[in-house]
């Protein structure tokens, strides 16, 4: 897992540019104008996202268009996958001893 995309994604503001770009591509002015920012606050932190390899720019005229790279969040994914097999894992023993006190309960509630 690459720590330069942990650390771009971790500061607020170039999460929500992230999210925003979820949805589909825009340009600087459009991300700044829908976060609130000034134009080079918002391209301040494209700048961070881009060097971290998360999005890239494509040049029309004289406007940036920033989308999504898939890669950083392949990796990303792949990363978490480890850790969603360690909770499930955990949530199944759990549901075992869940299930084992149920029949104990109802074991006793026969008895008596």
């Amino acid at each position: 897992m690459n720590a330069n995309v942990m650390s771009a994604l971790a500061e607020p503001h170039r999460l929500q540019i992230v999210e925003l770009l979820r949805e589909h591509p825009l340009t600087v002015g459009e991300i700044a104008e829908q976060l609130q920012l000034r134009q080079p606050q918002a391209s301040k932190h494209l700048r961070v996202l881009s060097e971290a390899g998360i999005v890239e720019a494509k040049v029309d005229a004289n406007r940036r268009i920033y989308s999504l790279r898939p890669d950083p969040f392949r990796e990303l994914d792949d990363w978490l996958e480890g850790y969603r097999v360690l909770w499930e894992e955990r949530f199944n023993r759990l549901d075992d001893y869940l299930q084992k006190l149920q029949v104990k309960k109802h074991e006793n509630e026969q008895q008596e």
